[in-house]
């Protein structure tokens, strides 16, 4: 019986353990931090040794295979001993693929790849085919293998993307590539890069790379850079001789033969960003040969991911909208981009060395006034407090709702889009969302 170790008690991993089991491993879950009572009672329901707030060498090194969860640094010792050893270290996204024959859609970028993966599942499901939906949002692509799907589409990170040996995805989709997570690529932004371009790494002709051509990294690096995948560039401002692009405001696909897909006016999501989302996901479903009428019925009825520039309420003619999923600056920059009228804007929160130099032109143009929400504001203020009248800081959301509140004018928005990671006040940020919609709805 061969042993299987997972390395972090989380979703992928206790999803991995699960399926591990099933398919005759001995297996040990071990977690340096503590388990949610959730998982601890799934582990000790399906019998599965676990240990929490230690890594216990002699357990872990007799390992035949080792699941690293993908916040798990590769400096951790523990890792460092593992592969020392020569033990195979994978992420579960590798585990998890040798056991499912479905047509997998990979999902990856620096933004848009939930709102992506999201109206992908949305058009499929539509289309009556066989889906499920996972990896980096909801269940973990390893929880979801005994389902039996004929289609996975699945949100992929980086970090999942690091362990992967020979995962590959039927179609793959590359969002966008902006600065982000560079403390774990050495600072180094061609690191990062590289690894969103894992997804395509073991892809053949057979195989799709759908990407946005407007995108100058992406373009740079595969010039420079042999991919073995068919190309499906997307673009909204060049026309492709093959690709999806936009003629006269009108979605085009061209893959063999040109296909009109629907107007950008009918989409539900507005904002340029949305529109390449939408383009990608509607690539992937012509590429798997669902109808344009369905492709068209589809986008005009989605409605979107939680936390993602989402309309609250409406008090006093002022729109309160979350954007709590916006932990870098080039979510931030779609949001404000998206404004189409006077800003109070939250913003702050853990800043990973943020360049907010591209927003200059939004906070002149469009903002009103900054609440700073975070522990540390001092480089909000240092790039912020001479572009607009009113800067204030706070460490509570109610506080900086009301302050919102009393700033706001009717026809104006108040955005909560932090460019910043939040655990300095929140479990992460779906609660911080949570706090801002909860507070909005007491004002």
């Amino acid at each position: 019986m061969k042993r299987l170790v997972v390395l972090g008690g989380g979703e992928s991993g206790v999803g991995t353990a699960l399926l591990g089991k099933e398919k005759g491993f001995e297996v040990f879950v071990s977690d340096y931090g503590k388990l949610k009572e959730e998982y601890k009672d799934v582990l000790i329901h399906n019998e599965i040794e676990w240990e929490e707030e230690t890594h216990t060498s002699s357990k872990i090194l007799n390992a035949d295979v080792v699941m690293k969860s993908p916040g798990i640094s590769e400096q951790v010792p523990i890792v460092k001993a593992l592969v020392e050893q020569g033990v195979l270290v994978v992420s579960e996204i590798e585990f998890a693929a040798q056991f499912t024959k479905a047509n997998i859609i990979g999902v990856t970028g620096s933004n848009g790849k939930t709102t992506t993966t999201m109206m992908t599942h949305h058009i499929l499901q539509q289309a009556q085919l066989n889906v499920e939906i996972g990896g980096n949002i909801g269940e973990s692509f390893a929880g979801l293998i005994h389902k039996n799907p004929d289609y996975f589409v699945l949100e992929l990170s980086s970090f999942q993307l690091d362990g992967i040996i020979k995962f590959k995805p039927n179609i793959a989709v590359l969002t966008n590539i902006t600065p982000d997570h560079l403390d774990r690529y050495d600072h180094k932004f061609e690191n990062y890069i590289a690894s969103k371009f894992r997804i395509s790494m073991h892809q053949t002709k057979a195989d799709f790379l759908i990407y946005d051509a407007d995108d100058e990294v992406i373009n740079t690096y595969l010039q420079t850079h042999k991919v073995q995948s068919t190309l499906m560039p997307f673009s909204l401002t060049k026309t492709l001789a093959q690709g999806t692009f936009l003629r006269q405001k009108e979605i085009i696909i061209k893959y063999k033969k040109e296909e009109q897909i629907m107007p950008t006016t009918n989409l539900a999501l507005e904002g340029k960003h949305n529109i390449k989302n939408a383009m990608a996901a509607a690539t992937v479903a012509h590429l798997l040969k669902i109808r344009k009428d369905t492709i068209r019925e589809s986008l005009e009825c989605f409605q979107g991911a939680e936390h993602r520039l989402e309309n609250v309420l409406k008090i006093n003619k002022v729109q309160y909208i979350n954007d709590s999923k916006a932990t870098n600056v080039n979510a931030t920059y779609f949001a404000l981009e998206s404004m189409n009228a006077p800003t109070v804007w939250i913003v702050g929160g853990v800043d990973k060395g943020n360049d907010y130099s591209a927003l200059f032109p939004f906070i002149n143009e469009k903002v009103k006034a900054i609440i700073c929400l975070g522990k540390d504001n001092e480089a909000l203020f240092k790039n912020f407090e001479h572009m607009v009248d009113i800067i204030v800081e706070t460490q509570y959301m109610s506080e900086a709702v009301k302050i919102a509140y009393n700033i706001a004018e009717a026809g104006e928005n108040v955005l909560l889009s932090p460019a910043c990671a939040s655990f300095d006040l929140f479990k992460n940020y779906e609660d911080r969302g949570h706090q801002f919609k909860t507070a909005v709805r007491a004002l």
